[in-house]
């Protein structure tokens, strides 16, 4: 079966060679000029991939984002020709799995939705639930679950912490942490991780698991701990 990619953009001009560009690669495609027809597009079906430009006309990408993960955990990437670190936090605050600065090229463009797809096809070939600090880690739903209650973790939440998991009380450097779970090298000026950690923490405590622990180590990166079993 072909990856059905949803991809809303309001320059006629690239979204018609980047329809042609992922139909050629075999993706199945539909495509949006305007943030309403995305909106409908997003719940009426449920797509492998969505790319996204954040200035669309009417509802703007980032308010679809928002839609869009109330009702699933596709991976998402921004598109914009806003490239300030602000907005790239803001990107990853409201749920995107990257960021692509416009313009690009398409080899940067097939490199970064590579690596999506293949974070996902990782994920899913994984198991599908393990038990952390009496905190359910649902593969399927790349969610977590305490006392019943889903956290609502983004694709990119729900990896670092697993990735955090499978090294109990070890500092991850953000390197290595920015190759595992974003897919991309580390920069000091990059934000990104830091941003996902707040949200991760955030959501833990709102599922009351706050007993799990994301750290920051001064010099060396984070390390998850689980003070109930300390």
């Amino acid at each position: 079966m072909p990856t059905s990619l949803l991809l809303a953009e309001d320059d006629q001009r690239l979204r018609q060679d980047l329809e042609s560009h992922f139909l050629h690669r075999g993706f199945s495609v539909h495509t949006c000029a305007t943030g309403a027809q995305a909106l409908d597009a997003i719940q009426q079906s449920r797509f492998e991939l969505v790319l996204l430009d954040i200035m669309l006309p009417g509802i703007d990408g980032l308010s679809l984002l928002d839609a869009l993960r109330r009702q699933q955990a596709v991976p998402v990437m921004l598109m914009s020709a806003l490239g300030a670190e602000q907005d790239r936090i803001t990107g990853f605050t409201r749920g995107a799995d990257d960021y692509l600065p416009k313009p690009f090229s398409l080899a940067e463009l097939d490199a970064r939705v590579d690596a999506l797809l293949r974070r996902v096809a990782f994920d899913r070939g994984t198991a599908l639930r393990a038990d952390v600090g009496g905190v359910i880690l649902d593969q399927d739903r790349q969610d977590v679950i305490h006392n019943g209650k889903a956290a609502g973790l983004t694709a990119s939440e729900f990896r670092l912490l697993a990735t955090l998991r499978a090294h109990p009380g070890e500092a991850l450097s953000k390197p290595f942490l920015y190759q595992t779970v974003l897919h991309r090298a580390y920069t000091r000026l990059d934000r990104g991780l830091d941003v996902h950690v707040c949200n991760l923490r955030r959501k833990l405590a709102d599922v009351a698991a706050q007993h799990l622990q994301i750290q920051a180590v001064r010099g060396q990166g984070y390390m998850l701990i689980d003070t109930e079993h300390a």
